[in-house]
């Protein structure tokens, strides 16, 4: 089974910056990728960031410029880095795995439990 711990959220003002971090434990194929998801109240969970195990990161729109993922693959943790934020940027960060085994082999994918990130005008 794998786990997911994530950390850093928690309130800001408009401009500011957080740091988040997501722990990965248990059994992690080597192909895998990471990221992070986020779910603003009465809206769909929304992608924000991926990495790979390779290091391809893809971003969405609303954040390339201002956040930056990094990974430590030793560690099977992700951090995001979250500067400039606003208000639109409050929601629920949820950390995602996905790993399989092989590239033709089936995908797994686990969430972390989600951590709160509000940004205040």
């Amino acid at each position: 089974q794998v786990q997911l711990v994530e950390s850093g959220g928690g309130l800001v003002q408009a401009g500011g910056s957080l740091r988040l971090s997501c722990a990965a434990s248990g059994s992690i194929f080597s192909i895998n990728t990471m990221g992070w998801y986020r779910q603003a109240p009465g809206k769909q969970r929304e992608l924000v960031v991926t990495v790979t195990s390779g290091g391809t990161t893809n971003y969405a729109d609303s954040v390339k410029g201002r956040f930056t993922i990094s990974r430590d693959n030793t560690k099977n943790t992700i951090y995001l880095q979250m500067n400039s934020l606003n208000p639109e940027d409050t929601a629920v960060y949820y950390c995602v795995l996905r790993s399989r085994r092989s590239f033709s082999g089936p995908q797994y994918e686990y969430w972390g439990q989600g951590t709160q990130v509000t940004v205040s005008s």
